[in-house]
This record gives C-alpha cells, structure tokens and sequence, in this order.
C-alpha cells in the first residue's frame, strides 16, 4: 500500500485528517454566512439571487462544491471509523462494554452533536441546495423567506445552531490538541479564533434566521 495511504488508515491518521477537513469545513461556514447576510440587503432577495446564480453556474465553483461535498462524506465516514475502532477496542478491553464506565461524557456529547448536526445538514440541504442545485429553482431568497417565517422551522433552525456551535467548540479544542498546537504558547490566539467559529459564525446565522421571521427579510431601512 501506498504510504500516504497506508498512513492515513492509521489511527493517527485519520484523526489527523479528521481535524483538517473539521477546520476547513469551519472556514466554509464563514464563506456561507459572508454570502446569506445578502439575505438582509433589502432589495428583495436580488443580491442574494446572484450570488446564488454565480455559485450554482461557475465551473470552478461547481468543482471546489463538489470537493465541499467529498469532504462532508470524508468527515463523516472518518468519524464513524475511529467511532467504531473506538467501540472494538473497548469491547476487547472489558468483559462487559458500559459505555457510561468506558467513555467521557464528553466523548458521548460530541457523538451526538455529530449526529444531530448530521441530521440538521440533510434537512437544510434538502429545504435549499436540493431547490437551488437539483430542482433548478431561481428565486431561492424567495424560498428562504417563506421558510423563515413558519415558527416551527424557525424553532428547529435555532436549536440545530445551537449543537452546531457545541460540536465546533469542542471539534475545535480536539483538531487543536490532535494537530499538536494547543500549547500555552498559542492557546490564547487558538481560544480567540475558536470563538469566532464556534460563537460568532452560528450567532450570525441564527441572527439571519430571527431577522426574516421578524420582518419577513425586508428591512426597515433598505441597503442601498
């Protein structure tokens, strides 16, 4: 076997490409809400339509989506590995596997933020990139503002940002700690930047998703 990837199958390995894909998954999250507070321009959704428009028809931005989507999977499929490893090994260890005995609850928290985000990013994808991306609509503003304004939607969306922002905070101290920076030498800068991930980002969402239930995405005073 290769050795690249005899390496990356190791469980060093996929921790270590566990944490990179996390970061740079973290970095798309910026992007993404860089281009939804076009959302609140107040012309309509036309802003919005455009960058919707120039992402889904851009060649290269079609290709870096793909690559998006290959490292969600990779993610993924990584995480249920070392999961699973995880899991087989305890079982080897103990007699009897007593997951309350044999693992942190932090450990178990950050499964099952996994799987919950998991869960939020089927649905949301299936409410807006299927609409934009598969069904070929053009007013995707539109279907954004019509969705914001059912509660419980709303309820959902707000509870979802609220596990994201867990499961960021701690991916953050463990990609940290697995790639060896968390050290007192960077630990202030990494607390910093982890803040703006893990707080900042998904406040920023969930600021977009309250302003469009309140005001059905048409600001007061318009941006021109």
């Amino acid at each position: 076997m290769n050795p690249f990837f005899r390496f990356i199958n190791s469980s060093v390995g996929k921790k270590i490409v566990m944490s990179l894909s996390g970061l740079f998954l973290s970095i798309f999250l910026v992007e993404h809400l860089a281009g939804n507070l076009l959302l609140l321009k107040g012309d309509n959704g036309e802003a919005f339509n455009g960058y919707a428009k120039f992402m889904g028809g851009n060649p290269i931005v079609r290709t870096m989506e793909i690559g998006l989507l290959g490292l969600i999977l990779l993610h993924i499929v990584n995480g249920i590995r070392i999961w699973w490893e995880n899991r087989s090994a305890r079982e080897k260890g103990y007699g009897a596997y007593k997951i309350q005995e044999n693992t942190t609850l932090q450990s178990r928290m950050m499964k099952l933020s996994a799987a919950l985000v998991l869960f939020f990013l089927t649905v949301h994808m299936r409410t807006f990139w299927v609409s934009a991306r598969i069904l070929g609509e053009h007013d995707i503003a539109a279907i954004v503002y019509a969705q914001f304004q059912h509660g419980v939607y709303v309820l959902f969306y707000l509870v979802s940002l609220t596990i994201v922002g867990y499961h960021l905070r701690h991916g953050f101290q463990s990609a940290f700690q697995t790639l060896g920076l968390r050290t007192k030498k960077y630990q202030s800068l990494i607390e910093f930047v982890s803040v703006l991930f893990w707080f900042v980002v998904p406040a920023g969402f969930a600021f977009i998703v309250l302003f469009i239930y309140f005001t059905g995405g048409s600001p007061v005073v318009s941006v021109q």
